[in-house]
């Protein structure tokens, strides 16, 4: 059995066990997400994400991420964030504009530095895709509630409600995700319109409710925009905090912008 090195980072709420893939290996990463991951019995957190190098130059680093159910995911815009805090405040970098390789892409992230400390990051989360029959398929709308699929690297279905606080999250969430309208499972964003912003609570593939999902407050204020909810910027309001979303009309990109914090680190013994 050997010792692990990790880091638990969160983006407002939405933590995970982050590994650095250069001085640690992990052969069993699914196994590993399902064991530290339990509260209680693990670390506790939302999933495992490994931190790597890219073998070419086509990224500066790279990141896999594993949900509490040990299934792979495929983008998470509070684990990118942690990250870029991660390699810059770790001395791996210094450059403030970080190409990150993730299993839906290059994202490009901005640090926002102040003294040595990461304060905030904006990531560049390219354009939304609206039609994806791997993903969604239309036959099936007319028995989901009304909503609105989007994609951001991964798949999205946003319901817009009048009082959040009636909706029962576990039991919709956990229900709609499996539904045959979504062949690889969905994201489930509940979002309720306020005078300061968009009240959003999540059910993640995967991981179950979150405190926040990065991918998801993107989707959010896609599906805000086009409703004609919202302009194109939104400020979305998550159990764990906030995050302010940019769907530029210059190039068609989401931009999400938030926080990253780490909140400690240790050593595991692992079979994995």
């Amino acid at each position: 059995m050997s010792k692990i090195h990790f880091y638990k980072m969160h983006g407002v709420g939405n933590d995970y066990i982050f590994v650095d893939t250069v001085f640690n290996e992990i052969n069993n990463p699914s196994g590993a997400a399902i064991e530290w991951s339990k509260q209680h019995m693990g670390i506790g957190s939302d999933g495992l994400v490994l931190i790597g190098r890219p073998a070419n130059d086509v990224a500066d680093f790279s990141m896999r991420i594993f949900n509490a159910d040990g299934s792979e995911g495929l983008m998470c815009g509070n684990a990118s964030r942690c990250i870029g805090k991660y390699v810059y405040e770790r001395g791996l970098t210094r450059q403030r504009r970080i190409r990150l390789l993730t299993a839906s892409g290059v994202k490009l992230l901005e640090l926002h530095v102040e003294g040595d400390k990461v304060r905030s990051v904006t990531v560049d989360m390219l354009a939304p895709v609206l039609a994806d029959d791997k993903l969604f398929s239309p036959k099936e709308k007319s028995t989901l509630p009304e909503g609105v699929f989007v994609s951001m690297g991964n798949p999205h279905y946003v319901i817009f409600v009048d009082d959040i606080s009636a909706v029962d999250v576990a039991s919709q969430g956990a229900l709609l995700e499996q539904h045959p309208g979504f062949p690889d499972r969905c994201n489930i964003e509940f979002a309720q319109l306020m005078p300061h912003g968009i009240r959003m609570r999540v059910w993640e593939r995967g991981s179950g409710i979150t405190m926040a999902c990065g991918t998801g407050a993107c989707a959010t204020a896609v599906a805000a925009a086009l409703t004609g909810r919202s302009g194109r910027s939104s400020h979305i309001i998550m159990d764990g905090g906030s995050l302010d979303i940019e769907w530029r009309e210059t190039d068609g990109h989401v931009y999400l912008s938030g926080p990253a914090t780490i909140v400690f680190e240790g050593d595991i013994d692992s079979q994995f």
